[in-house]
């Protein structure tokens, strides 16, 4: 039943799943994996599941060395994108709490314990809550989950293929790697043509207000390599942005006529293109809820389906047994309670309408998630994070510290029940048992909030005076985050543009409506994304699209995947490794 990954034997002398070797390969990987892709989600405002990066150095270490099971290796990646995936909920909502603290330092708390409780409760929830419709899910409905499909075959595929796909991986990690301390220690800057990173475009005649600029980094350039011709919504909404929407507001004079040169360019951001990003993104996130009504609609049919199948298959030997669903549920509730209870101001019965509300909110996302993740791979994250926080600044009078701990909550636990769907798919293709992975799922997962929470603090304080290490003007612009800064502030000052808002909303729905899944997301996160970021991005996608073209998906999968996963793998750590650096450097007198 189960095969070895090495085709030199027909069967192992002893079965191998759930093994020492697997669960600690698991944790070092989602750990760099981790580190990778908040810096990744930092920079561009989005991230990617590590399953696949873990499947291929898993054929290096468990098949080729220690010809391990297929089923062994996929130990190790549900654990690696189980680490990594909590880091993703992390890194959307917590810097924002940053950035507000600078401004509001006076009043609002910054407390890191509860946040801290709150996010692990959100990891183990996130599985909790989903486990019981994996049978209904996988089995009965059987959603594609098209990235755990893409798994199971790599975790298939010959030895030969694997250790190819490893050793592309670690090409594009050393070249990146190189280039981004090249760049960091400005080997290369020379004044007006290349300096923080970014070569100028603008020949000498081009105007500041269109943002002629690359910026240099492999990273940027291999998202759009993986992205390919999905991602190409993100470059259009840099285009409309910077190339039509900054040049005519210029043009009919909707810009003050004294501002010049980069305070003209600030004056555009702040005032059009950020409110107008921000409207967008709500509006295709409320759209998308919409157009997704079917897929919403299934998911409490599924609910309901599954109140029939559970009780057969959560008293099998291959899910958890009920008892242990309700007892580690019941613990990771009591944690989110005094977590939220922890906050300054919050009394215990608020607090219990919170944990309560918040329970029931991460189980409904949680499920639409993962019915979105299963049909089209695409988790609308960004658009649960912002109405998570709309909806608690309104129930908690405007308490920030409250409403970004919750919000941290519901996204990690999003994330990881898109994550354990993806998982348990890849898993019911190769041969897994289900109760294996789903006790290693909550078992290990949370990991990643502690790892995503030192990240962001390592890179925060590596910002001058140890603060604004991320954020507008910066080298790692934050968007998610950015945006949910806008929308606390407007809310607590009674300034919210509504115009613009009104206006991005508009577009937002009509670009929801569109047949493209994702398109108004993606759209409104580049309006607020430095251009010379987008653009990089743009030009990995029409790579990949010609080479495809020219070569085919196969050899696209077989060869561009691993290589731009090296690449973004070794600029992040080498940029994380450098903030580490400059903490230690200026700590010392440096």
């Amino acid at each position: 039943m189960f095969k070895i990954c090495s085709r030199l034997k027909t069967t192992p002398p002893k079965y191998r799943e759930l093994t020492v070797a697997a669960v600690l390969l698991g944790i070092i990987q989602g750990i760099i994996l981790n580190v990778a892709f908040a810096y990744s989600a930092l920079k561009l405002g989005f991230s990617a599941g590590g399953g696949t990066i873990a499947a291929i150095i898993g054929y290096v270490f468990l098949c080729r060395l220690r010809k391990g099971t297929i089923v062994e290796n996929n130990i190790n990646q549900t654990i690696a994108s189980g680490i990594n995936s909590t880091g993703t909920g992390v890194v959307f909502v917590l810097p924002a709490l940053f950035l507000l603290h600078t401004q509001q330092s006076n009043y609002l708390t910054l407390s890191i314990w509860p946040l801290l409780l709150a996010g692990i409760a959100g990891a183990i929830l996130g599985v909790i809550l989903i486990i019981p419709l994996r049978r209904q899910l996988i089995e009965l409905d059987r959603l594609r989950f098209p990235t755990g499909i893409a798994i199971a075959t790599i975790i298939r595929s010959d030895i030969t293929t694997g250790i190819d796909k490893a050793k592309l991986l670690a090409i594009g990690f050393i070249i990146s790697a190189v280039w981004k301390l090249l760049m960091t220690l400005g080997w290369f800057d020379k004044a007006g043509l290349l300096e923080d990173e970014q070569l100028n475009l603008s020949f000498g005649w081009l105007p500041l207000y269109l943002s002629p600029a690359l910026y240099l980094s492999p990273m940027n350039f291999a998202s759009g390599l993986l992205a390919g011709r999905a991602g190409l919504p993100f470059f259009w909404g840099g285009l409309l942005a910077w190339w039509l929407i900054s040049p005519f507001a210029v043009g009919v004079g909707w810009t003050p006529s004294e501002l010049t040169g980069e305070q003209l360019v600030d004056f555009i951001y702040d005032n059009m293109l950020r409110p107008l990003g921000i409207g967008i993104l709500i509006g295709s996130a409320l759209m998308e809820l919409l157009v997704n009504f079917t897929a919403i609609k299934s998911a409490f049919h599924t609910l309901i389906s599954a109140t029939y199948t559970t009780h057969h298959a959560l008293f099998s030997n291959e899910e958890i047994p009920l008892w242990l669903l309700f007892l580690v549920g019941g613990t990771a509730i009591i944690l989110f309670f005094l977590a939220i209870w922890n906050i300054p101001g919050v009394f215990w019965s608020k607090a219990v309408l919170v944990a309560i509300i918040g329970t029931l909110w991460m189980a409904l996302a949680g499920l639409i998630i993962a019915q979105t993740t299963g049909l089209t791979d695409i988790s609308p994250l960004s658009g649960i994070s912002l109405i998570s926080v709309t909806v608690m600044m309104l129930l908690m009078d405007g308490n920030v510290t409250v409403t970004l701990l919750v919000a941290i909550a519901v996204a990690v636990a999003v994330s990881q029940s898109a994550d354990m769907m993806q998982d348990l798919k890849t898993g019911f293709l190769v041969g897994s048992y289900p109760i294996k992975q789903q006790i290693i799922q909550f078992s290990f997962s949370w990991l990643g909030v502690f790892i995503a929470f030192v990240v962001i603090y390592l890179l925060w304080s590596s910002g001058t005076g140890g603060q604004n290490g991320f954020g507008t003007g910066s080298a790692l612009p934050a968007p998610q985050a950015t945006v949910l800064k806008s929308i606390v502030e407007s809310v607590q000052t009674n300034t919210v543009p509504t115009d613009k808002f009104i206006l991005g909303g508009i577009v937002g729905i009509l670009l929801g409506a569109a047949p493209v899944m994702g398109l108004g997301i993606l759209m409104g996160l580049a309006m607020y994304l430095p251009f010379p970021i987008t653009l990089g991005y743009g030009l990995g996608c029409f790579i990949q699209m010609l080479i495809v073209q020219k070569k085919g998906y196969i050899f696209s999968e077989n060869k561009l995947v691993p290589l731009a996963a090296g690449l973004i793998i070794g600029e992040a750590l080498v940029g994380v490794g450098y903030s580490i650096y400059e903490i230690m450097h200026s700590s010392h007198g440096g």
